[in-house]
């Protein structure tokens, strides 16, 4: 049997989705055809995105071509964790599983914004109360 040429695992955080490819390299990470640096700038911590890399002990064993899609930079920072988390599982099911499952890695986080009620300014501020 041979191994596959690429592991794909796909992310999701708040409303963005990240598509992940890991194929066997150096660790560069392409984010919408961009690096890591520019896509984000300074808007994310790059120790955490890059977090099950370090869990599993594969950092710099595989190049990461991402595309991501909607949601702010933070919710696009999760759904990169999340979908490295979910391709580093397919690359090695039995041994990533255990550590990626211990940090939390592959829990999709299900808060998502509270939509707007109708009467009220926000999802939950009311008005301002007038006795007179």
């Amino acid at each position: 049997m041979s191994t596959a040429a690429f592991y794909q695992g796909t992310g999701r955080r708040k409303t963005a989705v990240a598509r992940v490819r890991l194929i066997p390299g150096e660790g560069e990470v392409v984010v919408n055809g961009r690096s890591l640096e520019a896509h984000f700038g300074n808007a994310v911590d790059f120790g955490d995105l890059m977090m099950p890399f370090r869990v599993t002990g594969t950092e710099g064993r595989y190049n990461a071509m991402i595309k991501v899609e909607g949601g702010g930079s933070q919710g696009q920072a999760g759904a990169i964790r999340h979908g490295i988390a979910r391709a580093l599982l397919e690359s090695d099911p039995e041994g990533a599983r255990l550590p990626l499952r211990q940090a939390g890695l592959l829990t999709r986080d299900p808060r998502m914004k509270e939509r707007k009620k109708y009467g009220l300014k926000r999802a939950r501020k009311a008005p301002q109360y007038t006795k007179r």
